[in-house]
């Protein structure tokens, strides 16, 4: 079994595949500026996983939400959670790469992507992302950050060679000043993201993924994100993902 199928295998069950939070999903619409706009927005969520950003945006907006994901496993749950939600009328689904999206340029009053855009880096997913946005349109994303100028070698080491694009919340800013955005926003998220919303779940689905999945790759797989948490419980004064909320000039 590849490695993409026991990873879709192992977060499929979860209410999210990455660190976040609802209210901060909520903090970054408030600031923003969508909530109570006058018309219906159109929006993409870009690496949507199994829906927990795009649930909170059907419920809080007046929008028709385009849900992306790579893995069409992630985006059938998310369908299933929207019916249960009474939100499927505003939300549609769309299976293909986040740097091949199908959408009209200058389009989209708003691109949303919770810990997705490191798939294709923040600089190249910030510059084609800006292309499908409206003028004033919103760009809101969640990425590796650094908390710090500096830190422990160790944990620079890890995150550079896993995340070249690791940065300050300072050098992110430049990049979105630099494509055309102006900066509403940012703010890193705190530990309850990281530890109570995604690792703890995640680490209690493990042995049940092992059950189910016998073979060195799984168990490659649970030592690699073992290792992953060991990290961030030792150095989380030092890194988080930061939301960055922007406006295309």
């Amino acid at each position: 079994m590849s490695e993409f199928i026991l990873l879709v295998n192992l977060h499929k069950d979860g209410e999210r595949q990455g660190p976040g939070g609802k209210a901060q999903t909520r903090l970054a619409m408030g600031i923003s500026g969508l909530l109570n706009k006058p018309r219906t927005l159109k929006i993409a969520d870009i690496g949507c996983g199994t829906g927990a950003s795009t649930l909170i945006l059907a419920e809080d907006l007046d929008a028709n939400i385009t849900a992306v994901d790579l893995f069409p496993e992630f985006l059938s749950i998310l369908r299933k959670r929207a019916e249960d939600a009474d939100l499927a009328n505003k939300i549609q689904t769309l299976s293909c790469s986040m740097d091949d999206l199908p959408f009209e340029e200058n389009n989209l009053d708003a691109i949303w992507s919770e810990g997705a855009i490191y798939n294709i880096g923040f600089k190249k997913g910030v510059s084609y992302f800006k292309r499908f946005l409206k003028r004033g349109g919103v760009l809101a994303v969640s990425d590796l950050t650094w908390l710090t100028s500096e830190r422990p070698d160790d944990v620079t080491v890890y995150w550079e060679k896993e995340y070249p694009e690791v940065g300050t919340a300072s050098k992110k800013i430049g990049i979105l000043e630099e494509q055309g955005f102006v900066l509403l926003g940012y703010f890193p998220l705190p530990v309850n993201c990281w530890l109570e919303n995604y690792y703890i779940p995640l680490q209690k689905r493990f042995p049940d993924f092992l059950a189910e999945h016998d073979g060195n790759n799984a168990q490659f797989i649970v030592d690699a994100e073992t290792s992953e948490m060991d990290l961030y419980r030792k150095y989380s004064n030092y890194y988080s993902y930061g939301f960055y909320i922007a406006q295309k000039l």
